[in-house]
């Protein structure tokens, strides 16, 4: 592990094809966007550092294909997975009604029962929406994950969403571990899992439910 990393954490993003997830990983990571990106084949691979309070992890993240024949190549790479972005597509309800499916995959394969999850409604820079953000967050809440609304082709929201989930993961007790060297700073949990926003999230703020 590189020295100025506190942890590496296993981040997993799901959801129907086409809903963004592969343009959200790349705005992230590359902070680029392809209006004709392709979709994904079985699975897609980046990794970014992160720095949350003064503290940098390493994230490995995980963009599932969302095609029915290539579902059997995802359980394994639930396992030890710390946090999951489950994204829809806000002009398209067919992908915010099959959520239940994705959760209920989750819950299957998933090997850590407090895993972290972050609902994503991609695509609000289209017209056409079909499903509104009361909607999305009534979801979120029933469910007990986090929740924003993002476009990875305006790039609203895209940072936030990785930033919160992350912060969420670390202030989890027991959901991740890491060596404690001489001098290194460690990330102090309040008794109520307490945070504060990153500065960089500005007006995009993720409900935390």
């Amino acid at each position: 592990m590189d020295e100025d990393v506190l942890t590496t954490l296993k981040i997993l993003i799901i959801g129907e094809s086409g809903v963004g997830k592969s343009s959200l990983l790349l705005r992230f990571t590359e902070n680029s966007f392809d209006p004709d990106q392709a979709l994904t084949i079985g699975v897609d691979f980046k990794t970014k550092k992160l720095t949350i309070d003064g503290n940098t992890v390493k994230l490995a993240i995980w963009d599932t294909a969302g095609q029915e024949r290539f579902r059997t190549l995802t359980p394994s790479y639930y396992r030890d997975a710390q946090g999951a972005i489950l994204v829809y597509d806000v002009s398209n309800k067919s992908t915010f009604n099959n959520l239940e499916t994705w959760l209920s995959e989750l819950d299957t394969y998933s090997t850590k029962s407090n895993i972290v999850k972050m609902l994503v409604g991609n695509k609000i820079d289209k017209d056409g929406r079909e499903v509104s953000r009361e909607e999305g967050m009534k979801f979120a809440r029933r469910h007990a994950t986090l929740f924003i609304e993002s476009s990875a082709k305006t790039k609203d929201g895209v940072q936030c969403a990785f930033e919160e989930l992350v912060q969420k993961i670390i202030q989890t007790p027991g959901l991740w571990e890491t060596h404690v060297q001489n001098g290194k700073k460690t990330i102090m949990v309040t008794e109520d899992n307490s945070y504060s926003m990153p500065s960089s999230c500005g007006g995009w703020q993720c409900s935390v439910v």
